[in-house]
């Protein structure tokens, strides 16, 4: 027997406003600039206010080579360029979860263009189940301070005069938020296109149950909202990269979790796939970086930097 969809909460109700207002209205609607780093197949976002020169950053990336241990701001300077040729002024650098497959370049940017760097507050979970596999020690804190704010599910924020509100979406971590801004959801890795699915859930603190109860919550919006993503990576029969779509095409068409999927079903899909993919790439360095709001570990007493390999940990 298929389970019904639950009613929407009260975060939900307000999100579903926020949208429903900016589909009337667009002048509400935000202004999208995507920026796409191949080397991660990641999507960072600088979202703008259309009346006002107020703009957000959704998930920087800090270009990272893993053979030679060197960072570089490509990327960043990217988003830099684009910012300060459109007179905008950053007012939050947004990032929808503690990423796995990339270093945030949030610090740099805030050093060249400010905004208040924001997160979920359950990244304290995250702090304190990878500080210890990291024995990052007692000067890590463990607590969000690294972080300007700390977002609580339901909580509203604006961008100039777009209303936003954060809505907290777990399963891929802990941690997991998606930003309504306007009539735009930016769902991290909660979501991908249609045609490749859902994020994994097989990670410290992940879980497919979970993920599914948020993923309802995401599709309880109207259908019209548009939706973006922080990654892709081709589906099958695919030759392009996409990274926007709606929560109509979602709730109709994605191969994991579409309408009418219990889930039971969704769980042992999730579970199964989960077990037949590779640890990404970049997961060490990025976590015990991404853990810090961004900043790299401190400089050792020869002046080097040094990023913690854990063998035969993950």
């Amino acid at each position: 027997m298929r389970e019904p969809p639950p009613s929407p909460d009260a975060a939900v109700n307000k999100a579903r406003s926020i949208i429903e207002q900016a589909l009337a209205a667009p002048v509400s609607r935000p202004l999208v600039q995507a920026f796409f780093d191949e080397a991660t197949s990641t999507v960072s976002y600088v979202v703008r206010d259309p009346t006002s020169s107020a703009c957000a950053i959704i998930d920087s990336v800090l270009d990272y080579d893993a053979a030679s241990g060197r960072t570089a701001e490509r990327s960043a300077d990217a988003l830099i360029a684009h910012v300060k040729n459109q007179g905008l002024t950053v007012v939050w650098q947004l990032e929808t979860h503690a990423h796995a497959d990339h270093l945030s370049a949030a610090p740099y940017l805030q050093g060249a263009l400010g905004g208040r760097l924001a997160i979920g507050e359950h990244i304290v979970d995250v702090q304190s189940t990878f500080g210890k596999l990291f024995n990052a020690g007692p000067d890590f804190a463990r607590d969000g301070r690294q972080f300007d704010h700390l977002l609580k599910d339901g909580e509203t924020f604006s961008i100039g005069e777009l209303r936003a509100i954060a809505l907290h979406v777990p399963g891929h971590t802990p941690a997991c938020m998606a930003y309504v801004i306007g009539d735009a959801i930016f769902v991290g890795d909660t979501l991908f296109m249609p045609d490749y699915g859902t994020a994994r859930c097989d990670f410290p603190g992940g879980d497919a149950a979970t993920l599914f109860a948020s993923i309802l919550r995401l599709l309880a919006l109207p259908d019209k909202a548009r939706v973006f993503l922080c990654h892709d990576y081709k589906a099958p029969g695919r030759d392009v990269f996409a990274w926007e779509t709606t929560i109509g095409a979602q709730r109709r068409d994605n191969i994991h979790v579409h309408a009418g999927v219990s889930q039971a079903e969704f769980v042992a899909l999730r579970e199964a796939r989960d077990r037949t993919l590779d640890m990404p790439r970049l997961i060490l360095p990025s976590v015990q970086v991404n853990m810090r709001g961004g900043h790299l570990p401190e400089p050792e007493d020869n002046g080097v930097r040094y990023l913690k390999i854990p063998l035969n940990a993950v």
